[in-house]
């Protein structure tokens, strides 16, 4: 996809005779809430969240940034869709798991990798694992446990993410944090986030 979208804007530069500026997306997700109404002020915290990135930056101002936490493994959407895979859900697995997710109870327990790591860090390919052992231990799936495990998987990435980010906050001093990426959609993530900034006073926003 991006290597499509990449060659017709230099198709369109070429061809209207106007320079093409390129922007790392990565860049442009961490800059994308500038464009809102009411923008975050210069600095804050953001969190990357989508199907090939987890990261926590540190953003000064446009083109200021320092990586504080990054992914070493699975990023937070992958995980999503490799354990919708596994439920027998489509792709992209996001949506689609948070959805069955509402319909789960808390019936398993999953681990929460590097929740207490003591770095700004993440690693999603150990939960992954887990789940596929609760998917191989309860065969055949019933809908009531796909919802469960659903439930739990959500619960324990939601988590993660959510202490890392307000942990980055702590550690910054800062007060304001930006979620970007597909996986800042999920409603769950949302509903942590806004409660843990609330707590401690702290401004949360999702361009």
């Amino acid at each position: 996809a991006l290597l499509v979208g990449t060659s017709i804007a230099q198709s369109l530069a070429f061809s209207l005779n106007i320079p093409s500026v390129g922007v790392h997306h990565l860049e442009g997700h961490l800059l994308a809430p500038l464009l809102e109404e009411n923008p975050p002020q210069f600095p804050f915290i953001a969190l990357l969240v989508s199907g090939g990135h987890s990261q926590l930056m540190r953003v000064d101002g446009i083109g200021e940034y320092q990586l504080l936490g990054d992914t070493l493994d699975d990023a937070a959407g992958e995980a999503f869709d490799k354990t919708a895979k596994l439920l027998g859900l489509g792709y992209p697995g996001g949506p689609a798991l948070a959805k069955l997710a509402s319909q789960g109870k808390a019936n398993f327990k999953l681990p929460r990798p590097m929740l207490n790591s003591k770095d700004l860090n993440f690693s999603f390919s150990g939960l992954k694992t887990a789940v596929l052992t609760l998917v191989n231990n309860h065969q055949p799936l019933s809908d009531d446990v796909r919802k469960d495990i659903a439930w739990e998987f959500q619960e324990a990435v939601t988590e993660i993410l959510t202490e890392k980010c307000m942990a980055a906050l702590r550690e910054t001093g800062l007060d304001s944090l930006v979620v970007s990426g597909g996986v800042g959609a999920n409603t769950r993530l949302r509903e942590r986030l806004n409660a843990a900034t609330k707590k401690k006073l702290c401004k949360v926003s999702y361009p």
